[in-house]
């Protein structure tokens, strides 16, 4: 298991870590820690290079956090509110969550869209609210960018220095990542199949 979806990602390239990124961000359930700690396992295998990978990872990240940015921006709460409504479920996110998110932004300032590049739930989440609040978008960009280029930095050095271990103990190695991707995919189905909208008071 873990061969094969190293080898999908290699046989993907440059490109194939850039378009995982994208829907990383668009469709929260595929993990940048998995895309590119793997690609850290490349560059120690010498079959990826460390700049070009950080960039991709890294512009990946920027445009699908610029999808829900966008949307914000664009569509308001107005024509949000009625669209979460109706696809929520599969979304696993309700309205009150769009507004919890808005204002813990409006309560930490716009600097928070790179602090929160760190955090697994609502790194892509307060993208919403900073296109909701008209954030400007120079500064969103510069602001994800740089927390992602950090971030991403740090997945790829740690999945470089986790390489001689994976090799090590191949067969343990696989079944943790494999645990790991079917952990991910059963949460998400737990919470649509179990996803109920609330309602703010």
């Amino acid at each position: 298991m873990q061969d094969l979806i190293i080898e999908a990602i290699a046989a993907g390239g440059y490109f194939g870590v850039f378009a995982l990124m994208v829907l990383e961000n668009v469709f929260p359930p595929i993990p940048s820690e998995v895309i590119m700690g793997i690609g850290g396992v490349l560059i120690a295998r010498g079959e990826m290079d460390f700049w070009p990978l950080l960039a991709v990872g890294t512009l990946g990240t920027t445009v699908g956090n610029y999808v829900w940015y966008w949307i914000g921006d664009r569509w308001s709460y107005r024509r949000l509110e009625p669209f979460i409504d109706r696809h929520g479920r599969w979304l696993t996110l309700c309205f009150s969550d769009v507004e919890r998110a808005a204002r813990f932004f409006q309560s930490h300032g716009q600097w928070i869209v790179f602090a929160m590049r760190f955090s697994p739930l609502l790194r892509t989440m307060i993208s919403l609210p900073a296109g909701l609040s008209h954030m400007k978008a120079w500064r969103f960009l510069l602001f994800t960018t740089a927390g992602a280029a950090v971030w991403n930095a740090l997945l790829i050095e740690g999945g470089r220095r986790l390489a001689p271990y994976l090799a090590k103990y191949e067969h343990a190695a696989s079944w943790a990542m494999a645990g790991l991707i079917v952990a991910i995919v059963v949460f998400y189905f737990y919470r649509v199949a179990t996803w109920k909208p609330r309602k703010e008071p």
